[in-house]
């Protein structure tokens, strides 16, 4: 008779490895690295460009503008429209524009003074505001 026992009715060993508990170990760290691995990169996402840059076009609605001036003070534009915020009240109105008009693009507009982390700070405030994408402007060189 074929099988793990023998005529006596003792079972004699296996050669063979169960790798089901070695599958659910597995399956349980990959759930755990699935998890943890999002909380792993810190920063603000920016795709910069590979080549250089284009004018955006606008054409289809005024593009909100958040400008960082040398002293570091927020300035928020929407068409015409220019107002002093601070970074909280920043944050709210786009939200709040961003709910009306999803869609809309930001751009942020630094003075070359401002300190980095500033800016840092600022797009950090605008993603966690439901901005998706952040556009940077600046100014083309000037030639002379």
């Amino acid at each position: 008779m074929q099988g793990p026992f023998n005529r006596s009715g003792k079972s004699k060993p296996m050669g063979e490895i169960n790798v089901v508990p070695f599958i659910d170990v597995m399956l349980v760290l990959l759930v755990i690295f699935m998890i943890t691995a999002p909380m792993l990169t810190q920063g603000v996402q920016v795709d910069l460009p590979q080549v250089s840059s284009e004018p955006i076009d606008t054409q289809d609605s005024d593009p909100i503008i958040i400008s960082v001036d040398r002293d570091g003070g927020y300035f928020i534009t929407l068409g015409e429209d220019s107002t002093s915020v601070s970074l909280d009240q920043m944050a709210e109105r786009v939200a709040a524009i961003l709910q009306r008009r999803p869609g809309t693009p930001v751009m942020v507009r630094g003075d070359r003074n401002v300190q980095y982390g500033q800016i840092v700070l600022l797009m950090s405030t605008l993603q966690r505001s439901g901005v998706a994408n952040v556009g940077l402007l600046s100014e083309p060189p000037q030639d002379g």
